[in-house]
C-alpha cells in the first residue's frame, strides 16, 4: 500500500499535498461554517473526487469544473463532514473534520488521500492524465468510492471510465458475503438494500431517480482480492449521512448508512 500522509507535514516541499480549500456545492451556493477544528490534522482525511464533466452536470456560473458547483460537489461539502462526524462517533479513527477536494490532474498530491468519494460520476469525462493518475493512485494502494448516481442512462459513461482507467479489471456484483459488508458491522443486507434519495423521498418518490429502482453493489477487485473500487449505484448513500435526524428519512436505512461509514473508512485503511 502507498505510504499515505494524509494531514500531515509532507515529507519535501516540492511534493506537499494541497492545502484546503472549499467549493460551491452542486445542489446549491450556500455558506458553510467551518468545524472550529478544521486546522487539526487527521489520520484519516475524506478525499473528494474533483473532475470535469459533460452536458448540463459541467456547466456551473463564474467557470469550470476546477471551481466548484459541478456534478462532482454532489453532496459536498455536508455529505463529506457528516461521514467524519460518524467515524468519531461509531470508530476510534483520528479523522480531520474536513474533506479535501482532489484534483486528478495533480498525481503528487492525490497520493497523499487514500480514500476519495465520488459522486454522479456517471458523467465524467476524464482527460488521459486523469485517468492514468487515477490508475496509477488505485493500483498503489488508493481507495475509491462511487456513489449518488442512479438510472441506466448514467451507467455507462461510469462504466467506460472505469474501463479506460482499470481495463484489466471487470466491474463484479458484491453480495452480502463480501468482507466490505463485515469489516467492523455485519450488513449482509445491505447487498440487497437501496439507500434512498432524499430529494425523491421529498417529491413523494420512491428513494431513486429516473429508472434506477433496482440498487446494485458492485466492485472493481484486483488480482490479490482487494477491492479497488466500491460502486454504490442506484443508491445515495451519502443522504443516509446528511438526513440521518431527519424523522421523514428511513431509520433503518440510515443504521446501514451509518454503519457502511465506518466498514469502508476501515477497509480503505487496512486492505
Amino acid at each position: 500500500m502507498l505510504l499515505f500522509l494524509a494531514g500531515l507535514a509532507p515529507v519535501a516541499a516540492v511534493q506537499a499535498q494541497q492545502p484546503f480549500r472549499e467549493y460551491p456545492g452542486f445542489e446549491y451556493y450556500a455558506e458553510h461554517q467551518l468545524p472550529p477544528d478544521w486546522e487539526k490534522p487527521g489520520e484519516f482525511v475524506t478525499g473528494r473526487l474533483m473532475y470535469p464533466a459533460g452536458g448540463r452536470f459541467g456547466r456551473r456560473r463564474g467557470g469550470g469544473w476546477e471551481n466548484g458547483g459541478t456534478s462532482w460537489a454532489v453532496d459536498y461539502p455536508e455529505g463529506d463532514r457528516t461521514f467524519v462526524q460518524l467515524l468519531r462517533r461509531f470508530s476510534t479513527i483520528d479523522a480531520r473534520s474536513v474533506e479535501q477536494p482532489v484534483n486528478p490532474d495533480d498525481a503528487d498530491d492525490m497520493g497523499y488521500w487514500p480514500f476519495l468519494m465520488v459522486g454522479l460520476a456517471g458523467y465524467w469525462e476524464l482527460s488521459d492524465t486523469q485517468v492514468q493518475n487515477l490508475r496509477n493512485y488505485l493500483l498503489k494502494g488508493g481507495f475509491l468510492f462511487a456513489d449518488s448516481f442512479f438510472g441506466s442512462s448514467s451507467w455507462p459513461g461510469f462504466a467506460a471510465g472505469i474501463k479506460r482507467i482499470l481495463p484489466e479489471y471487470s466491474i463484479v456484483d458484491l453480495d452480502g458475503s463480501h468482507p466490505v459488508f463485515h469489516t467492523v458491522y455485519d450488513i449482509p443486507a445491505l447487498a440487497d438494500t437501496q439507500i434512498p434519495n432524499m430529494n425523491s423521498l421529498m417529491g413523494a418518490g420512491g428513494g431513486w431517480l429516473e429508472d434506477g429502482s433496482e440498487p446494485h453493489w458492485r466492485g472493481v477487485i484486483d488480482d490479490h482480492g482487494r477491492l479497488l473500487v466500491l460502486i454504490a449505484f442506484n443508491n445515495d448513500v451519502a443522504d443516509s449521512w446528511q438526513w440521518a435526524d431527519e424523522p421523514s428519512y428511513p431509520a433503518e436505512r440510515v443504521n446501514l448508512g451509518l454503519r457502511l461509514a465506518v466498514n469502508i473508512a476501515v477497509y480503505a485503511m487496512t486492505h
